[in-house]
């Protein structure tokens, strides 16, 4: 199996490395549009901040390629964001592969969220064999309210879309390469898909 992870300059690459190699595969880190459309499965990683980010992606014409992508695709944290329509964060445009809006919390909240939390309302493939309420690993300030496209919520202030799927597109705002057995679980999952 042929596993890309895009390399646009975002953070956290060689954790979700070291996750997929735990489950037995290797990983290719790459921003070849021909490399990535040869993937078997593709992972679009985040950390940081959404406008400096998808300029990244712009200067790269990744931005074109990832919404036509016909294998699965997992967004993870600012990826996952990115997918959507827009980000408050810098007034950034989306890849608008998913139909809402990235917003903040309020001022009543610390942010970033950051620690462990609860996903509930599973409904997908990616979450087989996951349990409701199981803890995973965040860190965000930004999230993407509930929306029809989303297949896991997490309460912090509100409840929101802490994952989201459409067609072959996944996306977790929480990190599953950070969140011990049951993250790793929930990566499997997408590599079987």
């Amino acid at each position: 199996m042929k596993i890309v992870i895009i390399n646009y300059g975002a953070g956290n690459i060689q954790s979700i490395m070291f996750a997929i190699e735990r489950l037995g595969f290797k990983a290719v880190l790459s921003n070849n549009p021909d490399e990535i459309k040869a993937a078997d499965k593709v992972i679009f990683p985040g950390v940081g901040e959404a406008s400096s980010a998808m300029k990244m992606l712009l200067e790269s014409g990744l931005e074109t390629l990832i919404p036509t992508l016909k294998q699965p695709v997992l967004g993870i944290c600012l990826g996952m964001q990115l997918m959507c329509n827009k980000s408050e964060e810098g007034n950034t445009k989306g890849l608008g592969i998913f139909d809402v809006d990235v917003i903040k919390f309020t001022p009543k909240v610390k942010v970033p969220q950051m620690g462990w939390n609860q996903i509930y309302n599973l409904k997908s493939p990616l979450f087989e064999g996951i349990n409701e309420n199981e803890y995973m690993y965040l860190v965000h300030s930004f999230y993407a309210p509930t929306c029809p496209e989303a297949i896991a919520t997490t309460e912090y202030e509100v409840e929101y879309a802490s994952a989201l799927q459409k067609n072959n597109f996944y996306g977790t705002q929480f990190h599953p390469e950070k969140s011990g057995d049951i993250g790793e679980q929930i990566l499997a999952n997408f590599l079987n898909l």
